[in-house]
């Protein structure tokens, strides 16, 4: 599988600009035999909390964007926005779109950066979602969930291919590039991190979007600039990489609920 993230400089508050940068990468994408187009956390609008501005409905601009794009160009889409709710606050989400455009499941990030003030204008979600990718079982998180590793394990049977979405700043770049190829490595799962470059809300943001293997190794890295990293996905990888180094195998799953007895 020929898969490509979209490392984008997001144009702030600006869902037609963006829009029309995302449609010019898609086309790319697919010139270069792309069957998947990943982009960055909040893509349309950057990573904002002003909640009058970001949130659209599932029909809405950039949801419907993304399943034409899969339509016209006959490829998967994952992405993301801000979702409005009838209750509650709206949500911070990735929605991955097969390539005839019908979706495949959209995931509420569960993990809120509070130090960005993100839980106070968004609603966490409350489970992970695994799908089915051209026969490969995926999922697709979003930036600051990438900390936390019980996350990943939480879905890692049922996954080949794991996708994070963000908005990961500048000042934290080191720990984006060391935690991507670390849950790559612990998964035994292809892991393919997007991530956003330029200016957003006084926060810098250099890319390091990176496409990497099972056994740890970059396939694939974006630098700082916006553009399309690309990379082919041998999956069988996957089954080699855990039948060779069964390390999975050797979890000991309730740990966590061990200590506190």
């Amino acid at each position: 599988m020929k898969v490509a993230g979209f490392q984008m400089d997001i144009e702030w508050h600006n869902r037609d600009a963006n829009h029309q940068k995302i449609s010019d990468a898609a086309a790319k994408a697919k010139e270069l035999g792309a069957e998947l187009l990943a982009l960055p956390e909040m893509c349309s609008t950057g990573f904002s909390m002003d909640t009058n501005i970001t949130p659209e409905t599932l029909d809405g601009p950039t949801p419907s964007l993304f399943r034409s794009i899969a339509r016209e160009k006959g490829i998967a889409v994952a992405g993301g926005f801000v979702l409005s709710r009838w209750s509650g606050r709206p949500q911070n989400v990735s929605l991955v779109v097969d390539r005839n455009g019908n979706d495949l499941a959209l995931y509420a990030k569960i993990h809120q950066i509070a130090i960005l003030d993100e839980h106070n204008h968004y609603d966490p979600g409350t489970r992970p979602v695994t799908f089915s990718l051209e026969g490969t079982g995926a999922a697709c998180f979003v930036c600051y969930d990438l900390r936390f590793p019980e996350i990943f394990r939480a879905v890692v049977d049922r996954c080949g291919l794991m996708m994070v979405i963000a908005s990961w700043p500048a000042s934290r770049q080191l720990h984006w590039d060391v935690l991507l190829r670390a849950r790559a490595i612990e998964s035994q799962c292809f892991m393919i991190g997007v991530n956003r470059t330029g200016i957003g809300a006084g926060l810098e943001f250099t890319g390091g979007s990176a496409i990497i293997d099972p056994l740890g190794n970059i396939l694939a890295h974006g630098g700082e600039k916006e553009g399309l990293v690309i990379a082919d996905l041998d999956l069988k990888k996957v089954a080699e990489a855990r039948s060779t180094m069964p390390f999975l195998k050797d979890r000991i799953p309730d740990l966590a609920l061990r200590s506190s007895e």
